[in-house]
């Protein structure tokens, strides 16, 4: 009781020092404003070069003047000379002010600026004794006032969930959240660069929808009141570029939001990125090359490598893959033999040995042997997937928009990647027989009525599409998020997104 005591104790003391910075802070603005100086008047700075030109150009700027501005992030002023830094978006840059340069009264003014004030800089490149690249002051502007303190003064922001909430802190204070955000960037920029120098269209497919369809997932219901209907927030694109692959475009892609109403965990955001790509005359095995190429490209345009490490395991993204079928992956995990299986009976038999309960998405009594066979993956193998793998041939009864394998009319040509356990990418040879498409979708109203509400709703447009003609089609998408946490090291999806989804405080 006596640390609860402590605590509560400490936090109000913080709580009132803090409130005490931020009267001081605005005082200073009053007294900025009384002299005609009020920095929220200034509409532009005109500076000449960044932190990384000063320090990229060194040799050719030494000696020279230049006009920088940032985020005042330290300052160390003793006397009548010290050094700062401010922060802009490529780093930090070093500034040395003495009273020589900038007068008495512009060395007091320099010195009552608050760590987080946005100044402007002009003055001279050269390089510090201990060989810090850094400008020497000859005039600096007071372009914005900060009237909220950084939590420097209190060891930074470490508190995930304030982290998520003010990222706009978040990016100033902790520099690797900067460097998981600029490498977020780069790491889309490369995606789309493999993808065009691939002759890939990049396209854009509606967001409001009609019918939530393309994947089993709950969707976000808003009206339109223009129309007086429903509409949903897509779940997926894939109705919609398969579309377009029947209107004559053979290679597509879309990168963008999906929403799902599910969840929320370190791998799952209401709001997260996804690409989807269609290739026309083109089949799973050439969506499996297509993802371990694509990935492995964009870790050497990013990384330099291929071989990265998460969470203190090595993980190598170079090609080829491990390729598995999901019945040899839940033989060797499992330890059952599923091609040996004749019946739903049978399954439903092994699906209690198992204690596969609470994977199962229904009633024991209505799940086939292909809904068990994917809740034993799920719960027995699914784990083991460390380094990139292929799992290949999916039920059918799972599979709502893939071709049946010739050979095994009970299994599809589809496949899941997965990396460290976790899912990263759906890939298919997409079924393009409209007769086969109806039936299907028939049957997922059926799960529907059974109560899975997960299940693909009708899509009678589509199954027009198919009745237009598609050629056979190989179809593939990537989690992007989940693809930059591997490559950034991040623990968690929120650490990803900049703005993740949270329940707002009160």
């Amino acid at each position: 009781m006596a640390n609860e005591e402590i605590t509560q104790v400490d936090l109000e003391k913080l709580e009132e020092e803090y409130n005490i910075l931020m009267k001081q802070r605005l005082q200073k603005l009053e007294e900025l404003r009384e002299k005609g100086q009020d920095p929220f008047e200034i509409v532009k700075y005109d500076r000449t070069h960044t932190s990384r030109d000063v320090k990229d150009n060194y040799e050719e700027l030494e000696g020279k003047d230049v006009r920088v501005a940032g985020r005042l992030i330290s300052k160390r002023i003793h006397g009548k000379a010290g050094f700062s830094h401010i922060l802009d978006r490529y780093g930090r840059l070093q500034l040395y002010v003495r009273i020589d340069d900038i007068g008495e009264e512009k060395l007091k003014f320099f010195k009552s600026l608050d760590l987080g004030d946005i100044i402007g800089v002009e003055g001279t490149v050269f390089k510090t004794k201990t060989g810090e690249i850094s400008v020497h002051v000859k005039d600096f502007i007071l372009l914005t006032k900060s009237l909220r303190p950084l939590p420097e003064k209190w060891h930074g922001l470490k508190d995930p969930d304030l982290r998520y909430r003010q990222r706009y802190v978040d990016l100033i204070v902790n520099p690797e959240v900067r460097d998981t955000f600029l490498k977020r960037t780069k790491i889309i920029s490369a995606i789309r660069r493999f993808l065009d120098e691939r002759d890939y269209i990049e396209v854009e497919t509606p967001i409001l929808t009609p019918i939530a369809s393309g994947a089993a997932a709950r969707p976000f219901i808003t009206h339109s009141n223009a129309l007086d209907i429903d509409l949903y927030l897509r779940i997926a694109t894939e109705l919609y570029l398969k579309r377009l692959i029947v209107g004559g475009f053979e290679k597509v892609y879309e990168m963008g939001k999906n929403f799902r109403n599910e969840g929320i965990d370190i791998r799952h955001n209401p709001e997260f990125n996804m690409i989807e790509i269609y290739q026309a005359y083109a089949d799973y095995k050439d969506m499996m090359e297509l993802t371990e190429n694509l990935i492995a490209y964009v870790c050497n345009e990013v990384l330099g490598t291929t071989k990265i490490t998460y969470q203190g395991t090595e993980i190598d993204f170079t090609p080829p893959w491990n390729r598995i079928t999901m019945v040899d992956a839940v033989k060797k995990y499992a330890g059952v033999d599923f091609n040996e299986i004749r019946t739903d009976e049978e399954a439903r038999e092994v699906a209690k040995k198992l204690k596969l309960t609470e994977e199962l998405k229904k009633k024991l009594e209505d799940c086939t042997k292909g809904d068990i066979l994917n809740a034993a993956f799920e719960a027995y193998a699914e784990k083991h997937m460390i380094q990139p793998t292929f799992v290949m041939d999916y039920p059918v009864e799972i599979s709502p928009l893939t071709k049946k394998k010739k050979d095994d009319p009970a299994m599809t040509e589809r496949f899941e990647a997965f990396v460290y356990g976790r899912e990263i990418a759906n890939a298919y040879s997409e079924l393009n027989d409209p007769i086969d498409q109806k039936q299907r979708f028939i049957q997922q109203l059926k799960e529907r009525e059974l109560g899975d509400d997960e299940a693909y709703a009708m899509d009678e447009d589509f199954v027009n599409a198919l009745e237009i003609g598609m050629p056979p089609t190989g179809g593939l998408g990537i989690g992007i998020d989940r693809i930059i946490m591997f490559l950034t090291d991040s623990y968690s999806i929120r650490d990803v997104i900049l703005f993740p989804t949270m329940k707002p405080t009160k």
